[in-house]
């Protein structure tokens, strides 16, 4: 099987105003946001939990309110990083919010017991790399939770998502364009995933598909 190394673009992540939109856009999910931080808080075997590419920050402050965590987050976008770390301040919360490449992690081997990495590893432009440092990074019975679109997800059941997102008819249009031209042409399937972890030394692999993608446990 041919592993796709890396992706033809940069994967420099959203800036600018593009930012700006995608974090007013994903605000209307807290309540998703928040029952992610309560499933994370009953899985993960420790205290020291990373978010990679976290756009705005929303699960690891809705995770730092539980208390109990030290939450790190990672994202290649700087704005992204500027945004999360305002939301951080206003929610009263410590979030340790850093600008970086998920392929080259600005941290020590074994600094981390869970790993949460949500709608964005389809973006990254190193996926197996961006594995090999998702392992490096987490301690030894540490989990990593990639939750994902997958490439063969139907139409209609991602029209019934952008559904369920709302907004104006102008807005509705944007995020099904973004599905069908953008996201699912970035998006991988069950066999890229397995050639990615091929090139990993994680102990157990778990690829579970979801209504329009994957949940991918991984335990080193």
């Amino acid at each position: 099987m041919q592993v796709t190394q890396a992706k033809g673009y940069k994967g420099m992540g959203m800036n600018g105003v593009i930012a700006k939109w995608y974090a007013s856009n994903t605000r209307h999910f807290m309540d998703d946001f928040t029952a992610l931080a309560k499933r994370v808080a009953g899985i993960s075997p420790g205290p020291d939990v990373l978010e990679v590419a976290p756009g705005p920050g929303y699960f690891a402050i809705e995770l730092a309110k539980l208390g109990g965590f030290s939450v790190a987050a990672l994202d290649i976008s700087k704005t992204f990083v500027e945004i999360a770390t305002k939301n951080a301040i206003e929610a009263g919360v410590e979030v340790n919010f850093q600008h970086g490449d998920v392929a080259a992690m600005p941290f020590p081997s074994h600094s981390f017991d869970f790993i949460l990495c949500r709608a964005a590893f389809k973006n990254f432009a190193a996926p197996v790399r961006a594995l090999q440092e998702m392992e490096r990074v987490l301690r030894v019975g540490g989990k990593a939770l990639i939750i994902d679109l997958r490439r063969d997800a139907p139409l209609t059941a991602i029209n019934q998502v952008v559904d369920r997102m709302g907004g104006n008819s102008v807005n509705r249009a944007l995020n099904q364009l973004t599905f069908r031209f953008v996201l699912l042409k970035r998006a991988y399937t069950r066999a890229d995933f397995e050639g990615f972890l091929s090139e990993t030394r994680f102990r157990e692999v778990e690829i579970t598909a979801a209504e329009i993608g994957f949940e991918i446990t991984l335990t080193k």
